[in-house]
């Protein structure tokens, strides 16, 4: 007798699905999660296919789960992304299946409304208060403090006095309908012609990928807009990927502007039930538009008809844990598999996408002037081999002259490092100790404002002593370089009576208070912005003039391929801030290497002629896109064994023709959390089949023994 089997794909690090058989009570299709015994416990899965056979032995599917199952197009994503990275299929299901976290339940909504008599002592604000909320209706309380024009304490006294009483509000609604015929902006004719070649794709039969080249304040946002209109025209669902930081509430605003409502976010911040109601209303279709981090990108969406990715050269779409797989592209792969248009935006491309548009397979729009005819930023280099800076100062003497001029007229400066903490080492004077993490092999940075020295790749800390640990010397404790917290310092000291800011990823309060701090100067709360990279990602300064980049030599001593395009697109960005309001804008760019390409191309605004030189470089080296890459990193509790094992790995590579293998050898950054690292790089021609190799190669490596473990990055992103 027969019956119905359900292969089964459980989301760890398994490449099989396990074969359970069905219940004959218990209906279930392809794509449905399900729970299923694992062992001694009860896992989720799903059903990755379904057939008929014998299935005596099996054990039981348990039960069905009712959250929305995954499409055949997401299962079809998934499978290509686990054949591409190699990695589990297991592993690959964790990025689509989200169950409910009930660990972190949905903030209850709290109103407000008018019950009992007034207080026995009657204040101008309670009396106010009194008035607002004698119609019964029920308000949070912070809209009836606002419409008393009262602090929300003066609403919690009256709570307090039986005057008003508190009562549950129903949730949220996680996504209301966008219209897309609001009246938002109006678009420059450039604008216009780029936002009508861009709505054009979601009519057509084969949708095809476009990227959205504009400089930075050309209104790319306002332009890709009108194309998510379009697919909320057609009843189709947008996702616009971004950089979590750019998720900010100005963005929001933006959107709010042209649709009349925000859209559904989708980022770390958004967690249990809310995350469950935002979940079920994708999958129903609900949910018309979707701004999120790359985590977004594998949501179920019941008609998705046009993915965006914003400020696409972003590495922070790279997921470097767990499954190595950049969103970018895998936007791209769902694109085509959904047929629905993908649109990339970007001032400063990745040089994959540029080679792309030249190959034929994107299609390229140009928005290449500021809206409103406002003017790109004056930038000038400050050659440091001829400017004499103050010991223990970082500001040149020119820099620090514009910086005064700015203030004086009322308008705001940033000064960019992109070097976190205070410094990026500590030493004694006395004995020459430095600070290493015991974990990693990387120098701890001193985080003054916390008092700490921290590992910024393990996270370790450590309370900054005050004698040497090594020497035991009191008050020997020297710092080398700068941070931002010590940028912070200088200028407290140079200009006492103004309000300065530092923006850095390490500080608490994470995202959200990221968001809050980034709305406030854009308010103009702040006269001086001290920032890291993050300063970068396509925020909107009105009243920011100036822009001084303290170091711009950071990035280009990095044996990264990438650093020197890296290094242009971060330097391109963070100088777009300024002059993007009514008033032109200047930066001054710190450097002792004036005449680099990449500093030189910087200053004299030849976009071009950097592009076509680094592309150039790239294809006589055969580097991607001309030629792919994979890294395979070898780590073990002990450096013994992961030498041992990337050794015997290198013995079996078998390299074909157009295929190189390089190392192993100790990777820059040999100990990561207590784990040594050895390195292997492999290097081929373009049309060779990367991920065929990688299985051929792999499949002749020794077992992996002990606590040894491999990691496979195709395309690596790092190189550390």
């Amino acid at each position: 007798m027969t019956r119905q089997i359900a292969d089964v794909l459980i989301p760890l690090a398994l490449d099989t699905a396990y074969s359970y058989a069905v219940p004959d009570e218990l209906a279930v299709s392809e794509g449905d999660v399900v729970q299923v015994p694992l062992g001694n416990r009860e896992v989720p899965g799903v059903v990755w296919a379904l057939r008929e056979g014998a299935g005596g032995n099996l054990k039981k599917v348990t039960d069905k789960i009712a959250v929305p199952g995954l499409s055949p197009n997401m299962r079809k994503l998934l499978d290509w992304i686990a054949w591409y990275t190699l990695s589990p299929k297991g592993s690959v299901l964790g990025l689509g299946l989200k169950l409910v976290d009930d660990s972190h339940p949905e903030t209850v909504r709290v109103g407000v409304r008018r019950v009992g008599p007034p207080p026995q002592r009657v204040t101008p604000a309670r009396k106010r208060v009194i008035e607002a909320s004698e119609d019964g209706l029920v308000r949070t309380k912070r809209e009836l403090a606002e419409a008393a024009a009262v602090s929300v304490g003066v609403v919690d006294g009256l709570i307090d006095e039986g005057t008003l009483e508190t009562v549950a509000l129903p949730p949220e609604p996680v996504a209301e309908t966008p219209d897309p015929d609001v009246k938002g902006a109006t678009l420059s004719d450039g604008q216009r012609t780029a936002a009508d070649e861009l709505t054009a794709t979601l009519k057509e039969a084969q949708a095809p990928v476009t990227l959205l080249e504009g400089v930075t304040g050309s209104g790319k946002t306002e332009v890709y807009f009108e194309a998510v209109a379009e697919a909320v025209r057609q009843g189709r669902q947008a996702l616009i990927l971004m950089p979590e930081i750019a998720l900010t509430a100005q963005f929001l605003d933006r959107f709010a502007a042209r649709f009349g409502v925000k859209p559904a976010t989708w980022h770390s911040g958004v967690t249990g039930r809310k995350r469950e109601r935002l979940y079920t209303g994708i999958a129903s279709g609900e949910v018309k538009v979707v701004a999120g981090a790359r985590s977004a990108l594998f949501l179920p969406y019941a008609n998705l008809g046009l993915i965006v990715v914003d400020e696409e050269h972003e590495t922070a779409y790279k997921q470097d844990d767990g499954v190595h797989y950049h969103a970018r592209d895998m936007a791209v792969v769902r694109g085509r598999i959904e047929n629905a248009p993908v649109i990339l935006a970007s001032a400063t491309p990745s040089i994959e996408s540029r080679v792309n548009v030249e190959r034929g397979r994107y299609r390229h729009v140009r928005l290449p002037e500021r809206f409103g005819g406002r003017q790109l930023p004056q930038i000038r280099a400050v050659d440091l081999k001829k400017e004499t800076i103050p010991r223990g100062r970082w500001l040149s003497p020119t820099l620090n002259a514009a910086v005064e001029q700015t203030l004086a007229r009322g308008e705001q400066v940033l000064l960019f490092l992109n070097r976190r903490g205070y410094a990026p080492l500590t030493l004694c004077r006395a004995c020459a100790h430095r600070y290493e993490c015991p974990n990693c092999s990387a120098w701890l940075v001193e985080h003054r404002f916390r008092r700490s020295l921290v590992c910024h790749h393990c996270g370790h800390i450590e309370r900054t002593p005050h004698a040497c640990v090594s020497c035991g010397s009191v008050d020997s404790l020297t710092s080398c370089g700068p941070g931002v917290e010590r940028i912070a310092e200088e200028v407290a000291e140079l200009f006492p009576d103004k309000r300065t800011i530092v923006l850095s990823s390490d500080f608490p309060g994470g995202t959200e208070r990221l968001r809050n701090e980034l709305a406030a100067i854009a308010a103009g709360e702040f006269d001086i912005v001290i920032g890291t990279q993050l300063v970068a990602k396509g925020h909107n300064f009105p009243l920011m003039t100036l822009v001084g980049v303290l170091d711009a030599d950071i990035g280009l001593t990095s044996g990264d391929p990438r650093a020197a395009e890296r290094t242009f697109q971060l330097l391109q960005q963070v100088t777009g801030r300024a002059g993007r309001g009514e008033k032109a804008g200047r930066a001054l760019v710190q450097t002792w290497q004036p005449d680099h390409p990449v500093i030189a191309a910087l200053i004299s605004g030849d976009v071009e002629r950097f592009y076509t030189e680094e592309t150039r470089v790239r294809e006589m080296a055969g580097l991607p896109p001309f030629g792919r890459l994979a890294a395979l990193i070898v780590s073990a509790a002990e450096r013994e064994a992961a030498e041992a094992h990337a050794r015997a790995m290198a013995k079996v590579t078998e390299p074909p023709p157009g295929v190189v293998v390089l190392g192993p050898a100790e990777a820059p950054l040999a100990l990561i959390r207590g784990r040594y690292r050895y390195r292997l790089l492999v290097k081929t021609e373009r049309e060779v089949d990367l991920q065929a190799y990688l299985r051929e190669w792999l499949a002749r490596c020794p077992k992996i023994r002990g606590n040894t473990r491999i990691s496979i990055d195709v395309d690596p992103q790092s190189f550390l």
